[in-house]
C-alpha cells in the first residue's frame, strides 16, 4: 500500500489501525462510570476469550512507581525457574510489540500482526453503536489475552495501566497473586488529589480471597488498602526491600537502590504463585533462608528500558571530540523524580571516580613519551558536565518535580550547566516511526517555555549555593544555541528534540576535553524519543 510516494509496510498498516482507536476522550474513572467498564465483558464474547482468559494464571500489579520494575523482576524470576511466561506493560519507548513479551522477548512482528488482525477484524465486523470499536489501551490488553491464551503460558504478568479498579487489565476475575508497589501522586486528574482516594483505585485490583503484597506505604494509603483488603477477605501482607546479602555479591539487573523495594515485592508475588499453583520444588517464602539460585538469576538478568538506563551516543566519535553520554529514567511524579536525582548522582561519580582511577598522568608509571597516558580503553580522561534534557505533560506541576531534581542532585555536589527543554516527538494520536511530528510552525511551545521559566528562577535562588560548591572536574562549556528558539543564562528551550540532540553533538565537538552527561527525564515518551534517535 502506498502513502504519498512512501510504501506502507503490512506492519505499518496494522499501526495505523491501531491509532485509529486512540481518542480524545477523557480516561476511565468514577464520573464515567469507568468509561462503561461493562463493555469489556462483551468484547471478551466477540474474541470467545470469556473462559480462556479465566484459565490463565495470573500475577496482577498496580500501583504508582515500580509496578514496571516490579512485574519485569517477577517475569524474569519465574522464566529462570523454567516456566513460559507472558508479560503485558505499559507504556512501549520505541516499538508497541515491547508491551507483549512471550519468554522474556518482544513478540515477533510475525506473531504480532496475525493476533493484532484477528482481533482488530472480528471487534470491526461485530461493532455497533452501543458496542463500539474498543478504545488504544483496551484493544491492547484484549490483545494481550488473545496472545497469551494462545501461546499457552504458563504465567501471565499484568502490569495496570493507569488506577485499577477501570482499568482494561481489571477484567481478570481470579488472579492467582496481586501486587501493589509504591503509592504516590500522579493522575490526580483522574484518581483523586489524596493518597486514600488514589490508594483506593489500586486496591480495585483485589479480588475476594486472593492474596496480596504491597510495599511499606504511607499511613494514608497503607489505611485505605487495609480496609479494602479486610472487606474481601483478602490477606495483605507487607513485604521488606529484598536484602542485598541474598544476591551472592551480585547486583540487581535494574539500576538504583529503590530497586531492592520492587525486587523484595516481585519475590513475594513469584513465591505465592509458586505455592499456590502447587509448583513444588521451587520455593521460597522464608525471608531469612538464602533466594532459590533462579530467583538471584532472575533478579540479576532482569532488563528494562528507560529506567536507570545508561546509553552512549554512538554517533559522537570520542577520540576527536568530547564524550556524549544519555542517563535516561522515566521518572515523572516528585518521588521518582529523587529517586532519579540520587540515581543520576551517584551514578556519574562512579563514572568520573572510575575514570580518576584508570587514568595516569603523563611520565608516571615508566611512561617516557610525555604525552597524555589514555585509558585501558584507549581514551584520554575527561572532565564532565551535566546537561539536563526535559519535558513533562502538562498535567504535571514543575514546580513539584524540577526543585525535587535539582535539591537532590545539589546535595550530592552535582549542579547542571544547562537545561534544555523540548517538546516530545511521539505524535499522541498516532502509532509508529512512520508516524511524523508536527512541522516546527505548528509547535506550540508555550508549555517549554513555562518550564523554563521554572527552571531560571529556581537556578536564581541556587546561584550562591553553586558558588560554593563549584566542581573542579568541571569546565565551562562553549556554547552555540543558534539552534534553540529561546536561550537563557542556565537553559534553552528547542522546538524539536533532534535539534537538542543536534545542538549536544556539536557541543561535544566544540569541547573536546569534555565528557557530557545528559540526564533525560521527566517523561517515558521523552525517553523513548531520544532511544529512537540515539541508537539509530
Amino acid at each position: 500500500m502506498a502513502e504519498g510516494n512512501k510504501t506502507v509496510t503490512a506492519y505499518e498498516e496494522a499501526l495505523d489501525a491501531l491509532s485509529s482507536l486512540i481518542t480524545k476522550r477523557s480516561r476511565a474513572d468514577k464520573s464515567n462510570n469507568g468509561d462503561r467498564f461493562e463493555l469489556l465483558s462483551d468484547y471478551l464474547k466477540i474474541l470467545d476469550l470469556d473462559v480462556a482468559i479465566s484459565q490463565l494464571k495470573v500475577i496482577h500489579v498496580a500501583g504508582t512507581k515500580g509496578k514496571g520494575s516490579t512485574c519485569t523482576f517477577t517475569e524474569s524470576i519465574l522464566r529462570n525457574c523454567g516456566f513460559r511466561t507472558g508479560l503485558f506493560t505499559s507504556p512501549h519507548l520505541i516499538d508497541v510489540r515491547e508491551r507483549f513479551r512471550l519468554d522474556g522477548d518482544d513478540i515477533s512482528e510475525d506473531k504480532f500482526l496475525a493476533y493484532f488482525w484477528w482481533c482488530y477484524d472480528r471487534l470491526k465486523e461485530k461493532a455497533t453503536e452501543d458496542i463500539p470499536m474498543p478504545s488504544y489501551f483496551r484493544f491492547l490488553a484484549l490483545l494481550a489475552f488473545k496472545i497469551f491464551t494462545a501461546e499457552q503460558i504458563d504465567v501471565a504478568i499484568l502490569e495496570v495501566g493507569l488506577g485499577g479498579r477501570f482499568d482494561a487489565t481489571n477484567v481478570v476475575q481470579k488472579p492467582v497473586v496481586c501486587g501493589i508497589s509504591s503509592l504516590g501522586y500522579d493522575h490526580m486528574e483522574i484518581l483523586g488529589n489524596t493518597l486514600g482516594e488514589i490508594a483506593g483505585e489500586k486496591a480495585g485490583i483485589f479480588k475476594y480471597g486472593v492474596p496480596a503484597f504491597t510495599v511499606p506505604q504511607p499511613e494514608e494509603a497503607m489505611r485505605v488498602l487495609e480496609e479494602n483488603a479486610s472487606k474481601l477477605d483478602v490477606p495483605l501482607q507487607v513485604v521488606p526491600p529484598l536484602d542485598a546479602s541474598l544476591l551472592n555479591g551480585l547486583k540487581l539487573g535494574l539500576e538504583g537502590e529503590h530497586q531492592y523495594m520492587n525486587a523484595g515485592l516481585a519475590v513475594a508475588l513469584s513465591s505465592t504463585w509458586l505455592q499456590r499453583t502447587s509448583q513444588l520444588g521451587i520455593n521460597y517464602l522464608d525471608t531469612t533462608s538464602p533466594l532459590p539460585e533462579q530467583f538471584i538469576q532472575g533478579l540479576t538478568m532482569a532488563n528494562l528500558q528507560g529506567r536507570a538506563q545508561i546509553v552512549p551516543d554512538r554517533y559522537t566519535n570520542s577520540e576527536t571530540s568530547g564524550d556524549l553520554v544519555f542517563y535516561l529514567d522515566g521518572a515523572h511524579s516528585p518521588e521518582s523524580m529523587e529517586i532519579c536525582a540520587r540515581w543520576f548522582s551517584l551514578a556519574i561519580k562512579e563514572e568520573n571516580q572510575q575514570e580518576t582511577f584508570d587514568f595516569q598522568p603523563p611520565n608516571s608509571s615508566g611512561s617516557s613519551n610525555g604525552l597524555p597516558q589514555r585509558q585501558h580503553d584507549g581514551k584520554i580522561r575527561k572532565n564532565s558536565a551535566q546537561i539536563l534534557l526535559f519535558n513533562c505533560m502538562s498535567v504535571r506541576d514543575p514546580q513539584l518535580l524540577l526543585p525535587s531534581l535539582m535539591k537532590t542532585c545539589a546535595r550530592h555536589g552535582v549542579y547542571f550547566k544547562k537545561a534544555l527543554f523540548v517538546p516530545n516527538a511521539s505524535v499522541y494520536n498516532k502509532v509508529g516511526s512512520h508516524a511524523l511530528p508536527p512541522t516546527e510552525t505548528q509547535i506550540d511551545l508555550s508549555w517549554q517555555f513555562a518550564l523554563q521559566r521554572v527552571w531560571e528562577n529556581l537556578m536564581l535562588g541556587d546561584k550562591a549555593g553553586e558558588a560554593k560548591n563549584t566542581d573542579n572536574a568541571s569546565e565551562d562549556v562553549k556554547d552555540d544555541t543558534e539552534l534553540s528558539a529561546r536561550s537563557c543564562e542556565n537553559s534553552a528551550v528547542f522546538s524539536s528534540l533532534p535539534l537538542a540532540i543536534k545542538w549536544l553533538r556539536d557541543s561535544v565537538q566544540q569541547n573536546q576535553s569534555l565528557r557530557f552527561q545528559v540526564l533525560v527525564t521527566g517523561s517515558l515518551h521523552l525517553i523513548g524519543d531520544v532511544l529512537k534517535i540515539v541508537k539509530k
